[in-house]
């Protein structure tokens, strides 16, 4: 027997892969509980705010594995310019292994509902703040002198990268957004 919590989990990592690669307005609630493999009936039981409780939920669980993923690349790397670059390549990675459908877990959907949805906004800018405070506190520990300018840089920067990338179907907006920070980050930390 499925427990009720299986059941949930399942459908937020369905739906998290759903908004990932569609965003929000081109995912029906249809499509979310059939790639749930649920009843119908079981988003409402889960989600009692509909689509968008779960795609909020949904965020916030992208956001999170992702902060935890570059937290243990970067944990590994040698120098903070090392870290930066390894996290980009992993992204990379993911983009190309995915056909570019996989950029950003975050942007598809902060770009698509986040005006409409303060649940949605706030789930998106929760992930943001998290990838950033990672960011900082990394390029703080490697002995960055303004790490909070210098994660916004490097967040904004792996944003754009991403969001050129995969709109070009092509990584070189990737690897060329890991050239400048490598150089900035060499700069900044010597």
């Amino acid at each position: 027997m499925v427990r009720r919590t299986d059941t949930r989990q399942r459908m937020l990592d369905s739906a998290a892969e759903l908004f990932h690669q569609q965003g929000y307005h081109a995912t029906g609630l249809n499509q979310l509980v059939a790639a749930g493999g649920a009843p119908k009936g079981s988003l409402y039981f889960h989600f009692p705010g509909g689509k968008e409780q779960l795609a909020a939920e949904a965020i916030r669980q992208s956001g999170e594995r992702l902060a935890e993923l570059l937290g243990a690349i970067v944990a590994n790397a040698p120098d903070a310019a090392t870290g930066i670059e390894n996290a980009i390549e992993a992204l990379a990675v993911s983009l190309r292994e995915s056909d570019f459908r996989r950029g950003c877990p975050l942007a598809t959907v902060a770009l698509d509902a986040a005006a409409e949805s303060d649940m949605i906004r706030e789930a998106c800018a929760d992930g943001y703040r998290s990838w950033h405070t990672l960011i900082e506190a990394y390029l703080t520990r490697c002995g960055a002198t303004q790490p909070a300018a210098l994660a916004t840089v490097v967040l904004a920067s792996i944003e754009g990268g991403l969001l050129l990338a995969r709109t070009m179907r092509d990584t070189a907006p990737l690897r060329a957004v890991a050239t400048h920070l490598r150089a900035a980050l060499e700069k900044e930390i010597p």
